[in-house]
């Protein structure tokens, strides 16, 4: 999800168009958030790591 939110918003900074660096932002967010309640060992949706 991290991966692919760089992905867009990277695509939105070079075509110039505003709604793909809306989702990459959004998508990033909620990838690193994700990963960093993983990481301190919260279960997310009944998983101890989310990758």
């Amino acid at each position: 999800m991290i991966v692919l939110g760089i992905i867009l918003l990277l695509l939105g900074y070079l075509l110039s168009v505003g709604i793909l660096q809306t989702l990459g932002l959004i998508l990033l967010l909620v990838g690193v958030v994700l990963y960093v309640l993983g990481a301190v060992g919260r279960p997310i949706g009944g998983r101890r790591h989310y990758w």
